[in-house]
Protein backbone atom coordinates (compact mmCIF):
# COMPACT_ATOMS: atom_id res chain seq x y z
CA UNK A 1 0.00 0.00 0.00
CA UNK A 2 1.00 3.29 -0.87
CA UNK A 3 1.55 6.36 1.28
CA UNK A 4 0.68 9.86 0.58
CA UNK A 5 3.93 12.13 0.60
CA UNK A 6 1.74 15.08 -0.32
CA UNK A 7 2.74 18.31 1.02
CA UNK A 8 -0.10 19.67 3.68
CA UNK A 9 -0.23 22.59 0.49
CA UNK A 10 0.37 22.29 -3.14
CA UNK A 11 4.01 23.03 -4.47
CA UNK A 12 2.30 26.06 -5.99
CA UNK A 13 0.88 27.48 -2.96
CA UNK A 14 4.18 27.18 -0.98
CA UNK A 15 6.24 28.72 -4.33
CA UNK A 16 3.33 31.66 -3.85
CA UNK A 17 2.95 32.35 -0.27
CA UNK A 18 6.15 30.76 1.16
CA UNK A 19 8.18 33.31 1.24
CA UNK A 20 4.64 35.24 3.07
CA UNK A 21 4.87 32.95 5.46
CA UNK A 22 8.04 33.05 6.46
CA UNK A 23 8.00 36.86 6.97
CA UNK A 24 5.06 37.02 9.50
CA UNK A 25 6.87 33.80 11.15
CA UNK A 26 9.77 36.01 11.41
CA UNK A 27 7.61 39.03 12.13
CA UNK A 28 5.99 36.84 15.18
CA UNK A 29 9.37 36.07 16.51
CA UNK A 30 10.38 39.61 16.39
CA UNK A 31 6.64 40.55 18.24
CA UNK A 32 7.37 38.40 20.63
CA UNK A 33 11.58 38.93 21.40
CA UNK A 34 10.24 42.89 21.88
CA UNK A 35 7.31 42.07 24.27
CA UNK A 36 9.52 39.65 26.13
CA UNK A 37 12.20 42.63 26.20
CA UNK A 38 9.35 45.24 27.11
CA UNK A 39 8.29 42.90 29.67
CA UNK A 40 11.82 42.83 31.01
CA UNK A 41 12.64 46.22 31.13
CA UNK A 42 9.30 47.06 32.98
CA UNK A 43 9.99 44.62 35.65
CA UNK A 44 13.23 46.10 36.60
CA UNK A 45 12.20 49.63 36.04
CA UNK A 46 10.90 51.30 39.47
CA UNK A 47 7.02 50.96 39.51
CA UNK A 48 4.86 54.75 40.20
CA UNK A 49 3.85 55.28 43.59
CA UNK A 50 1.48 58.06 44.99
CA UNK A 51 3.58 58.68 48.15
CA UNK A 52 7.50 58.09 49.14
CA UNK A 53 6.12 54.69 50.66
CA UNK A 54 3.51 52.59 50.35
CA UNK A 55 1.84 50.60 52.93
CA UNK A 56 0.22 47.52 52.20
CA UNK A 57 -1.07 44.21 54.40
CA UNK A 58 -1.77 40.75 52.69
CA UNK A 59 -4.31 38.99 54.55
CA UNK A 60 -3.91 35.29 55.32
CA UNK A 61 -5.94 33.78 52.28
CA UNK A 62 -5.61 36.64 49.78
CA UNK A 63 -5.37 35.31 46.35
CA UNK A 64 -2.46 36.94 43.60
CA UNK A 65 -5.63 38.53 42.14
CA UNK A 66 -6.21 40.35 45.20
CA UNK A 67 -2.65 40.99 46.57
CA UNK A 68 -2.24 42.83 42.83
CA UNK A 69 -5.61 44.89 43.34
CA UNK A 70 -4.53 45.56 47.04
CA UNK A 71 -1.38 47.19 46.05
CA UNK A 72 -2.70 49.45 43.01
CA UNK A 73 -5.27 51.08 45.82
CA UNK A 74 -2.85 51.30 48.31
CA UNK A 75 -1.17 53.65 46.02
CA UNK A 76 1.01 51.29 43.14
CA UNK A 77 -0.08 53.19 40.29
CA UNK A 78 0.49 50.73 37.35
CA UNK A 79 -2.69 48.06 35.97
CA UNK A 80 -3.45 45.43 38.80
CA UNK A 81 -3.81 43.11 35.81
CA UNK A 82 -0.07 43.80 35.32
CA UNK A 83 1.03 43.04 38.19
CA UNK A 84 -1.26 40.17 38.35
CA UNK A 85 0.26 38.74 35.22
CA UNK A 86 3.84 38.85 36.55
CA UNK A 87 2.81 37.24 39.89
CA UNK A 88 1.44 34.53 37.47
CA UNK A 89 4.15 34.53 34.83
CA UNK A 90 6.95 34.14 37.84
CA UNK A 91 5.45 30.92 39.14
CA UNK A 92 5.83 32.34 42.82
CA UNK A 93 2.02 33.83 42.64
CA UNK A 94 1.37 30.99 45.65
CA UNK A 95 4.03 31.77 47.44
CA UNK A 96 3.12 35.37 48.80
CA UNK A 97 3.10 35.22 52.73
CA UNK A 98 0.73 37.30 54.71
CA UNK A 99 2.27 39.92 56.64
CA UNK A 100 2.67 43.76 56.76
CA UNK A 101 4.78 45.12 53.83
CA UNK A 102 6.61 48.71 52.86
CA UNK A 103 6.98 49.36 49.35
CA UNK A 104 9.81 52.28 49.26
CA UNK A 105 9.88 54.20 46.48
CA UNK A 106 12.32 52.91 43.53
CA UNK A 107 11.35 49.59 44.23
CA UNK A 108 10.66 47.41 40.96
CA UNK A 109 8.22 44.86 40.23
CA UNK A 110 10.72 42.05 40.76
CA UNK A 111 11.44 43.77 43.92
CA UNK A 112 7.38 43.97 45.41
CA UNK A 113 6.95 40.25 44.55
CA UNK A 114 10.35 39.08 46.08
CA UNK A 115 9.18 40.89 49.29
CA UNK A 116 6.46 39.12 49.61
CA UNK A 117 7.68 36.03 49.09
CA UNK A 118 10.02 36.14 51.65
CA UNK A 119 8.24 37.56 53.82
CA UNK A 120 10.11 40.57 54.02
CA UNK A 121 7.73 42.26 56.54
CA UNK A 122 7.81 46.30 57.62
CA UNK A 123 8.84 46.43 61.12
CA UNK A 124 7.70 48.95 63.38
CA UNK A 125 9.70 49.30 66.82
CA UNK A 126 8.81 50.87 70.70
CA UNK A 127 11.62 51.08 72.91
CA UNK A 128 11.64 50.38 76.65
CA UNK A 129 13.78 52.56 78.62
CA UNK A 130 16.23 51.60 81.65
CA UNK A 131 14.68 52.78 84.35
CA UNK A 132 10.93 53.03 83.67
CA UNK A 133 7.98 51.99 85.66
CA UNK A 134 5.61 49.03 84.32
CA UNK A 135 3.07 52.00 83.71
CA UNK A 136 5.25 53.99 81.88
CA UNK A 137 6.39 51.37 79.36
CA UNK A 138 2.48 50.67 79.09
CA UNK A 139 1.47 54.26 78.11
CA UNK A 140 4.36 53.86 75.36
CA UNK A 141 3.35 50.60 73.77
CA UNK A 142 -0.30 52.39 73.79
CA UNK A 143 1.00 54.90 71.21
CA UNK A 144 2.90 52.64 69.29
CA UNK A 145 2.21 52.38 65.45
CA UNK A 146 0.64 49.43 64.03
CA UNK A 147 0.82 47.55 67.71
CA UNK A 148 -2.87 45.60 68.90
CA UNK A 149 -3.71 47.04 72.02
CA UNK A 150 -5.03 43.46 73.36
CA UNK A 151 -3.99 44.38 77.05
CA UNK A 152 -5.31 47.85 76.97
CA UNK A 153 -8.05 47.20 79.40
CA UNK A 154 -6.05 44.69 81.51
CA UNK A 155 -4.70 44.89 84.70
CA UNK A 156 -1.33 44.28 85.81
CA UNK A 157 -1.97 40.70 87.36
CA UNK A 158 -4.81 39.95 84.29
CA UNK A 159 -1.02 40.90 82.10
CA UNK A 160 0.65 38.38 84.33
CA UNK A 161 -1.85 35.83 84.22
CA UNK A 162 -1.60 35.88 80.93
CA UNK A 163 2.43 35.31 80.74
CA UNK A 164 2.04 32.45 82.52
CA UNK A 165 3.18 33.88 85.83
CA UNK A 166 0.19 34.59 88.27
CA UNK A 167 0.89 35.98 91.51
CA UNK A 168 3.87 37.91 90.17
CA UNK A 169 4.56 41.52 90.41
CA UNK A 170 4.55 43.20 86.81
CA UNK A 171 6.83 45.84 88.00
CA UNK A 172 10.96 45.07 86.77
CA UNK A 173 9.62 42.31 85.02
CA UNK A 174 10.29 43.57 81.81
CA UNK A 175 14.30 43.72 79.83
CA UNK A 176 14.92 47.06 78.69
CA UNK A 177 15.60 47.15 75.25
CA UNK A 178 14.01 48.20 71.57
CA UNK A 179 11.58 45.75 69.95
CA UNK A 180 11.13 45.34 66.34
CA UNK A 181 7.40 44.13 65.36
CA UNK A 182 5.13 43.62 62.18
CA UNK A 183 2.56 45.98 62.28
CA UNK A 184 -0.62 43.74 64.03
CA UNK A 185 1.30 42.26 65.92
CA UNK A 186 -0.38 42.72 69.94
CA UNK A 187 1.25 44.07 72.59
CA UNK A 188 0.86 41.21 74.58
CA UNK A 189 3.54 39.34 72.25
CA UNK A 190 6.20 41.78 72.48
CA UNK A 191 5.52 42.01 76.43
CA UNK A 192 6.35 38.32 76.23
CA UNK A 193 9.21 38.58 74.93
CA UNK A 194 10.45 41.29 77.38
CA UNK A 195 9.86 39.12 79.88
CA UNK A 196 11.27 36.26 78.81
CA UNK A 197 14.73 38.65 77.97
CA UNK A 198 14.21 39.65 81.40
CA UNK A 199 14.44 36.58 82.98
CA UNK A 200 17.01 35.58 80.27
CA UNK A 201 19.71 38.40 81.53
CA UNK A 202 18.25 38.17 85.69
CA UNK A 203 19.66 34.37 85.38
CA UNK A 204 22.40 35.15 83.54
CA UNK A 205 23.48 38.34 86.37
CA UNK A 206 22.74 35.45 89.23
CA UNK A 207 24.72 32.93 87.80
CA UNK A 208 28.12 35.32 88.45
CA UNK A 209 26.92 37.08 91.72
CA UNK A 210 29.80 37.94 94.56
CA UNK A 211 29.91 34.46 96.71
CA UNK A 212 29.51 36.83 99.81
CA UNK A 213 26.34 38.88 98.72
CA UNK A 214 23.72 39.38 101.24
CA UNK A 215 21.09 38.79 98.28
CA UNK A 216 19.30 35.69 99.17
CA UNK A 217 17.40 34.96 95.51
CA UNK A 218 17.86 36.28 91.93
CA UNK A 219 14.26 37.91 93.12
CA UNK A 220 16.23 39.85 95.24
CA UNK A 221 18.45 41.00 93.38
CA UNK A 222 15.93 42.34 90.72
CA UNK A 223 14.72 44.11 93.62
CA UNK A 224 18.52 45.78 94.48
CA UNK A 225 19.03 46.42 90.91
CA UNK A 226 15.79 48.03 90.15
CA UNK A 227 16.71 50.68 92.98
CA UNK A 228 20.46 51.05 91.70
CA UNK A 229 18.99 51.95 88.54
CA UNK A 230 16.98 54.89 89.90
CA UNK A 231 19.94 56.07 92.04
CA UNK A 232 22.18 56.65 89.24
CA UNK A 233 23.12 59.12 87.71
CA UNK A 234 26.36 57.88 85.47
CA UNK A 235 27.49 54.98 84.45
CA UNK A 236 30.49 54.65 86.59
CA UNK A 237 28.72 55.49 89.95
CA UNK A 238 26.19 52.07 89.42
CA UNK A 239 28.41 49.35 91.09
CA UNK A 240 29.21 51.75 93.77
CA UNK A 241 26.04 52.96 94.54
CA UNK A 242 24.98 49.12 94.62
CA UNK A 243 28.24 48.53 97.25
CA UNK A 244 26.75 51.05 99.31
CA UNK A 245 23.22 49.49 99.40
CA UNK A 246 24.98 46.14 100.09
CA UNK A 247 26.65 47.41 102.48
CA UNK A 248 23.50 48.43 104.44
CA UNK A 249 21.90 44.93 103.87
CA UNK A 250 24.65 43.57 105.46
CA UNK A 251 24.67 45.06 108.86
CA UNK A 252 20.64 46.02 108.72
CA UNK A 253 20.86 49.04 108.16
CA UNK A 254 17.70 50.83 106.10
CA UNK A 255 18.51 51.31 102.43
CA UNK A 256 16.74 55.38 102.96
CA UNK A 257 16.28 56.20 99.51
CA UNK A 258 13.97 58.47 97.77
CA UNK A 259 12.82 56.49 94.88
CA UNK A 260 11.33 53.86 96.77
CA UNK A 261 9.63 56.56 98.82
CA UNK A 262 8.22 57.99 95.49
CA UNK A 263 7.18 54.94 94.24
CA UNK A 264 5.03 54.00 97.45
CA UNK A 265 3.45 57.09 97.03
CA UNK A 266 2.27 56.79 93.32
CA UNK A 267 -0.16 59.37 91.92
CA UNK A 268 -0.56 61.08 94.91
CA UNK A 269 3.29 62.42 94.57
CA UNK A 270 3.19 65.43 93.23
CA UNK A 271 7.17 66.12 92.22
CA UNK A 272 8.23 67.61 95.73
CA UNK A 273 9.28 65.05 98.34
CA UNK A 274 9.40 66.85 101.54
CA UNK A 275 9.46 65.35 104.99
CA UNK A 276 6.54 64.43 105.69
CA UNK A 277 6.61 61.70 102.94
CA UNK A 278 9.92 60.04 104.70
CA UNK A 279 7.66 59.83 107.70
CA UNK A 280 4.67 58.18 105.41
CA UNK A 281 5.20 54.55 105.83
CA UNK A 282 4.34 52.27 102.81
CA UNK A 283 5.75 49.16 101.80
CA UNK A 284 8.11 51.17 99.74
CA UNK A 285 9.53 53.38 102.48
CA UNK A 286 13.11 52.26 103.05
CA UNK A 287 13.33 54.99 105.89
CA UNK A 288 10.40 53.63 107.73
CA UNK A 289 11.35 49.67 106.61
CA UNK A 290 14.32 47.59 106.70
CA UNK A 291 15.04 45.57 104.37
CA UNK A 292 14.56 45.07 100.66
CA UNK A 293 10.98 45.79 98.67
CA UNK A 294 7.88 43.58 98.26
CA UNK A 295 8.90 44.14 94.54
CA UNK A 296 11.06 46.32 91.87
CA UNK A 297 10.31 49.54 91.90
CA UNK A 298 11.71 49.84 87.77
CA UNK A 299 12.55 48.14 84.93
CA UNK A 300 16.98 47.70 85.30
CA UNK A 301 19.24 47.56 82.78
CA UNK A 302 21.87 44.96 82.21
CA UNK A 303 24.32 46.82 84.15
CA UNK A 304 22.16 47.47 87.09
CA UNK A 305 21.53 43.77 87.34
CA UNK A 306 25.51 43.04 87.48
CA UNK A 307 25.84 45.57 89.43
CA UNK A 308 23.07 44.32 92.34
CA UNK A 309 25.12 40.77 92.25
CA UNK A 310 28.72 41.81 91.98
CA UNK A 311 28.81 45.12 93.19
CA UNK A 312 32.11 47.24 93.84
CA UNK A 313 33.87 46.72 96.90
CA UNK A 314 34.33 49.63 99.14
CA UNK A 315 33.38 50.28 102.98
CA UNK A 316 31.37 53.41 101.89
CA UNK A 317 27.53 53.67 103.27
CA UNK A 318 26.31 57.11 102.00
CA UNK A 319 26.39 58.58 99.18
CA UNK A 320 25.15 62.10 97.90
CA UNK A 321 23.99 63.80 94.70
CA UNK A 322 27.11 66.34 93.47
CA UNK A 323 24.58 68.01 91.22
CA UNK A 324 26.36 67.10 87.93
CA UNK A 325 24.90 63.76 87.62
CA UNK A 326 27.70 62.42 89.47
CA UNK A 327 27.90 60.84 93.44
CA UNK A 328 30.26 61.63 96.64
CA UNK A 329 30.76 58.59 98.74
CA UNK A 330 31.43 58.64 102.06
CA UNK A 331 32.28 56.02 104.64
CA UNK A 332 31.20 58.06 107.86
CA UNK A 333 27.77 59.55 108.57
CA UNK A 334 30.41 62.80 109.25
CA UNK A 335 32.14 62.52 105.96
CA UNK A 336 28.64 62.14 104.15
CA UNK A 337 27.32 65.71 105.74
CA UNK A 338 30.01 67.19 105.05
CA UNK A 339 29.23 66.39 101.37
CA UNK A 340 25.67 67.17 101.94
CA UNK A 341 26.47 70.55 103.29
CA UNK A 342 28.92 70.95 100.46
CA UNK A 343 26.51 69.79 96.96
CA UNK A 344 23.32 69.90 98.29
CA UNK A 345 23.17 73.77 99.94
CA UNK A 346 19.63 73.74 99.77
CA UNK A 347 17.59 72.19 102.81
CA UNK A 348 15.06 69.41 102.25
CA UNK A 349 11.89 71.77 102.25
CA UNK A 350 9.54 71.04 105.36
CA UNK A 351 5.84 70.35 104.77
Amino acid sequence: MKHSTALPYPPRFVRQHGGILARLLTMLLALTGLVAAAAWWWLSQPLPTSTPTVEYSVEAGSTPREVAQGWAEAGVQTSPWVLYQWFRWSGQSRQIRAGSYELKQGASARDLLRMMVQGDESLARVKLIEGWTFQRWREELAKADGLEPTTRDWTAQQIMDALGLPGVPAEGRFFPDTYAYAKGNTDLAVMRRAQHAMQKHLDAAWAQRDSQTPLKSADEALILASIVEKETGQDADRPLIAGVFTNRLRIGMPLQTDPTVIYGLGDSFDGDLRRVHLRTDTPFNTYTRRGLLPSPIAMPGKAALMAAVRPAQTKALYFVARGDGSSAFSATLDEHNRAVNLYQRTPRKNP
